[in-house]
Protein backbone atom coordinates (compact mmCIF):
# COMPACT_ATOMS: atom_id res chain seq x y z
CA UNK A 1 0.00 0.00 0.00
CA UNK A 2 1.65 3.15 -0.65
CA UNK A 3 2.47 4.98 2.33
CA UNK A 4 0.90 9.21 2.97
CA UNK A 5 2.68 11.78 0.80
CA UNK A 6 5.26 14.06 3.13
CA UNK A 7 4.14 16.77 2.59
CA UNK A 8 0.50 15.65 3.60
CA UNK A 9 2.18 14.00 6.41
CA UNK A 10 3.43 17.52 7.57
CA UNK A 11 0.27 19.17 7.57
CA UNK A 12 -1.35 15.70 9.35
CA UNK A 13 1.48 17.06 11.85
CA UNK A 14 0.64 20.88 11.88
CA UNK A 15 -2.80 19.81 13.01
CA UNK A 16 -4.38 21.06 9.43
CA UNK A 17 -7.59 19.25 8.71
CA UNK A 18 -6.60 17.77 5.64
CA UNK A 19 -6.13 13.97 5.95
CA UNK A 20 -8.84 11.66 4.56
CA UNK A 21 -10.52 8.66 6.53
CA UNK A 22 -7.91 6.48 4.22
CA UNK A 23 -5.02 8.67 5.58
CA UNK A 24 -5.89 8.40 9.40
CA UNK A 25 -6.33 4.49 9.10
CA UNK A 26 -2.88 4.31 6.80
CA UNK A 27 -1.61 6.36 9.83
CA UNK A 28 -2.99 3.85 12.62
CA UNK A 29 -1.92 0.78 10.89
CA UNK A 30 1.38 2.03 9.14
CA UNK A 31 4.44 1.73 11.29
CA UNK A 32 6.58 4.00 9.01
CA UNK A 33 4.16 6.72 8.58
CA UNK A 34 3.27 6.55 12.14
CA UNK A 35 7.04 7.02 13.27
CA UNK A 36 7.76 9.70 10.86
CA UNK A 37 4.14 11.32 12.24
CA UNK A 38 5.42 11.41 15.39
CA UNK A 39 9.12 12.93 14.31
CA UNK A 40 7.03 15.41 12.91
CA UNK A 41 5.03 16.17 16.07
CA UNK A 42 7.81 16.56 18.08
CA UNK A 43 9.71 19.21 15.63
CA UNK A 44 5.99 21.33 15.52
CA UNK A 45 5.91 21.28 19.21
CA UNK A 46 9.21 22.03 19.96
CA UNK A 47 8.38 25.06 17.55
CA UNK A 48 4.84 25.84 19.40
CA UNK A 49 6.45 25.91 23.23
CA UNK A 50 5.30 28.90 24.87
CA UNK A 51 7.96 31.83 26.48
CA UNK A 52 9.34 31.66 29.50
CA UNK A 53 6.29 33.96 31.41
CA UNK A 54 9.37 36.19 33.30
CA UNK A 55 10.41 39.71 32.63
CA UNK A 56 11.56 40.06 29.13
CA UNK A 57 14.84 41.60 28.62
CA UNK A 58 15.40 44.07 25.13
CA UNK A 59 17.25 41.71 22.33
CA UNK A 60 20.39 43.64 20.87
CA UNK A 61 20.66 45.62 17.88
CA UNK A 62 22.31 42.63 15.87
CA UNK A 63 19.37 40.62 16.46
CA UNK A 64 16.79 43.14 14.12
CA UNK A 65 19.96 43.38 11.93
CA UNK A 66 19.98 39.63 11.08
CA UNK A 67 15.81 39.50 11.30
CA UNK A 68 15.56 42.13 8.59
CA UNK A 69 17.93 40.29 6.71
CA UNK A 70 16.92 37.27 6.62
CA UNK A 71 13.22 37.97 6.07
CA UNK A 72 14.21 40.61 3.37
CA UNK A 73 12.71 43.69 4.90
CA UNK A 74 12.20 46.66 3.16
CA UNK A 75 15.14 49.55 4.17
CA UNK A 76 12.68 51.76 5.56
CA UNK A 77 12.62 48.99 8.39
CA UNK A 78 16.61 48.75 8.65
CA UNK A 79 16.24 50.60 12.42
CA UNK A 80 16.24 48.62 15.57
CA UNK A 81 12.49 49.26 16.40
CA UNK A 82 12.75 48.63 19.92
CA UNK A 83 15.68 51.46 20.15
CA UNK A 84 15.14 54.37 22.02
CA UNK A 85 14.88 57.62 20.40
CA UNK A 86 17.98 60.06 20.98
CA UNK A 87 17.92 63.62 21.36
CA UNK A 88 19.63 65.53 18.44
CA UNK A 89 21.95 68.08 19.77
CA UNK A 90 20.90 71.28 20.56
CA UNK A 91 22.28 75.20 20.83
CA UNK A 92 19.83 77.07 22.42
CA UNK A 93 16.88 76.45 25.39
CA UNK A 94 14.27 76.28 22.14
CA UNK A 95 15.78 73.63 20.96
CA UNK A 96 16.12 71.64 23.23
CA UNK A 97 12.57 71.85 24.44
CA UNK A 98 11.07 71.01 21.16
CA UNK A 99 14.57 68.43 21.18
CA UNK A 100 12.51 66.22 24.18
CA UNK A 101 11.47 63.14 22.70
CA UNK A 102 7.61 62.65 22.20
CA UNK A 103 6.30 59.65 24.14
CA UNK A 104 2.82 58.28 22.27
CA UNK A 105 1.43 54.88 23.12
CA UNK A 106 0.93 54.38 19.24
CA UNK A 107 4.99 54.37 19.26
CA UNK A 108 5.18 51.48 21.62
CA UNK A 109 2.76 49.48 20.27
CA UNK A 110 3.46 50.04 16.55
CA UNK A 111 7.72 48.77 17.84
CA UNK A 112 5.70 45.84 19.37
CA UNK A 113 3.90 44.71 16.85
CA UNK A 114 6.70 44.91 14.38
CA UNK A 115 8.79 42.82 16.83
CA UNK A 116 5.79 40.20 17.12
CA UNK A 117 5.48 39.91 13.28
CA UNK A 118 9.00 39.43 12.42
CA UNK A 119 8.91 36.90 15.56
CA UNK A 120 5.89 34.87 14.26
CA UNK A 121 7.90 35.12 10.70
CA UNK A 122 10.75 33.22 12.16
CA UNK A 123 9.07 30.72 14.26
CA UNK A 124 7.14 29.59 11.09
CA UNK A 125 10.83 29.40 8.98
CA UNK A 126 11.83 27.81 12.20
CA UNK A 127 9.54 25.05 12.31
CA UNK A 128 9.36 24.51 8.30
CA UNK A 129 13.52 24.03 8.78
CA UNK A 130 12.89 21.90 11.33
CA UNK A 131 10.35 19.61 9.71
CA UNK A 132 12.34 19.63 6.59
CA UNK A 133 14.88 18.12 8.40
CA UNK A 134 13.25 15.66 10.13
CA UNK A 135 11.81 14.58 7.17
CA UNK A 136 15.31 14.15 5.45
CA UNK A 137 16.47 11.99 8.50
CA UNK A 138 13.53 9.72 8.48
CA UNK A 139 14.17 9.11 4.75
CA UNK A 140 16.22 6.22 4.28
CA UNK A 141 19.19 5.99 1.34
CA UNK A 142 18.11 4.43 -1.53
CA UNK A 143 19.21 1.09 -2.89
CA UNK A 144 18.78 1.81 -6.47
CA UNK A 145 17.69 4.56 -8.97
CA UNK A 146 15.97 4.73 -11.88
CA UNK A 147 15.40 7.72 -14.67
CA UNK A 148 12.31 6.75 -16.79
CA UNK A 149 12.02 8.20 -20.45
CA UNK A 150 9.24 8.45 -22.68
CA UNK A 151 8.29 5.66 -25.14
CA UNK A 152 6.43 6.00 -28.28
CA UNK A 153 4.29 8.76 -29.01
CA UNK A 154 4.89 9.86 -24.79
CA UNK A 155 6.30 13.18 -23.37
CA UNK A 156 5.97 12.24 -19.63
CA UNK A 157 9.62 11.51 -18.11
CA UNK A 158 10.27 10.85 -14.33
CA UNK A 159 12.14 9.27 -11.52
CA UNK A 160 12.14 5.63 -9.91
CA UNK A 161 14.14 4.82 -6.14
CA UNK A 162 14.10 1.68 -4.04
CA UNK A 163 14.11 2.33 -0.49
CA UNK A 164 14.12 -0.04 2.16
CA UNK A 165 11.93 0.81 5.75
CA UNK A 166 11.49 -1.58 8.36
CA UNK A 167 12.68 -4.12 6.17
CA UNK A 168 10.85 -4.11 3.52
CA UNK A 169 11.88 -2.41 0.24
CA UNK A 170 9.63 -0.40 -1.78
CA UNK A 171 9.12 1.42 -5.07
CA UNK A 172 9.07 5.30 -5.17
CA UNK A 173 8.04 6.96 -8.55
CA UNK A 174 7.49 10.27 -9.57
CA UNK A 175 6.38 11.30 -13.25
CA UNK A 176 6.59 15.12 -15.01
CA UNK A 177 2.75 14.06 -16.48
CA UNK A 178 -0.17 11.68 -16.19
CA UNK A 179 -0.55 10.38 -19.98
CA UNK A 180 -2.56 7.83 -21.51
CA UNK A 181 -6.22 6.97 -22.50
CA UNK A 182 -6.57 4.06 -20.10
CA UNK A 183 -4.90 4.18 -16.35
CA UNK A 184 -1.55 3.56 -15.58
CA UNK A 185 -0.03 0.42 -14.19
CA UNK A 186 3.80 -0.22 -12.84
CA UNK A 187 5.71 -3.08 -13.63
CA UNK A 188 8.94 -4.48 -13.11
CA UNK A 189 10.31 -6.61 -16.16
CA UNK A 190 13.59 -8.68 -16.97
CA UNK A 191 16.12 -7.12 -19.14
CA UNK A 192 14.86 -9.64 -22.36
CA UNK A 193 11.26 -8.50 -21.51
CA UNK A 194 10.54 -12.72 -20.74
CA UNK A 195 9.51 -11.81 -17.79
CA UNK A 196 7.44 -9.17 -15.62
CA UNK A 197 5.88 -8.66 -12.34
CA UNK A 198 2.73 -6.11 -11.66
CA UNK A 199 3.51 -3.79 -8.45
CA UNK A 200 0.06 -1.66 -9.22
CA UNK A 201 -1.90 1.09 -11.00
CA UNK A 202 -0.63 4.38 -10.52
CA UNK A 203 -3.29 7.08 -9.72
CA UNK A 204 -1.41 10.07 -9.57
CA UNK A 205 2.13 11.68 -10.79
CA UNK A 206 3.86 10.04 -7.54
CA UNK A 207 3.34 7.12 -6.01
CA UNK A 208 4.88 3.79 -3.75
CA UNK A 209 4.37 0.65 -4.17
CA UNK A 210 5.45 -2.83 -2.04
CA UNK A 211 8.24 -4.89 -3.76
CA UNK A 212 7.53 -8.75 -3.57
CA UNK A 213 9.71 -10.10 -0.60
CA UNK A 214 12.32 -12.32 -2.43
CA UNK A 215 11.81 -10.64 -5.73
CA UNK A 216 15.75 -10.54 -7.27
CA UNK A 217 16.20 -6.46 -8.56
CA UNK A 218 18.63 -7.46 -10.56
CA UNK A 219 16.92 -10.17 -12.54
CA UNK A 220 13.69 -7.48 -12.76
CA UNK A 221 15.88 -4.52 -12.89
CA UNK A 222 13.43 -2.71 -15.72
CA UNK A 223 10.62 -0.27 -14.40
CA UNK A 224 7.91 0.08 -16.41
CA UNK A 225 4.86 2.03 -16.39
CA UNK A 226 1.88 1.29 -19.13
CA UNK A 227 -0.78 2.43 -20.20
CA UNK A 228 -3.95 -0.12 -19.69
CA UNK A 229 -7.24 -0.18 -21.27
CA UNK A 230 -10.27 -0.57 -19.14
CA UNK A 231 -11.04 -4.24 -20.95
CA UNK A 232 -10.52 -6.81 -18.06
CA UNK A 233 -7.14 -7.93 -19.32
CA UNK A 234 -4.36 -7.98 -16.50
CA UNK A 235 -1.49 -8.54 -18.97
CA UNK A 236 0.59 -5.87 -20.01
CA UNK A 237 -1.17 -3.64 -22.79
CA UNK A 238 2.10 -3.51 -24.68
CA UNK A 239 2.03 -0.02 -24.48
CA UNK A 240 4.48 1.92 -22.09
CA UNK A 241 4.66 5.00 -21.50
CA UNK A 242 7.68 5.58 -19.30
CA UNK A 243 10.58 2.84 -18.96
CA UNK A 244 14.24 3.18 -17.23
CA UNK A 245 16.48 0.80 -15.75
CA UNK A 246 17.59 0.90 -12.01
CA UNK A 247 21.18 1.35 -10.98
CA UNK A 248 21.89 -1.83 -8.68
Amino acid sequence: MPHIDPDLLSLMALGEPVASEADNEHLRTCGACAAEHAALRRAVDAARVPPDAGPLMQPSAGVWTAIHRELALDESLAADPLEPERPREVTNLADRRSARPRETAAAPRRNTALWLIAGAAAVVTAAAGISWVVSQQTQPPPLAEARLEPLADFATTGTAEVIERDGERELSIELSDKEGSGYQEVWLIKPDLSGLVSLGVMDASSATFAIPPGLDLAQYPIVDVSDEPLDGNPAHSGVSIVRGSLSL
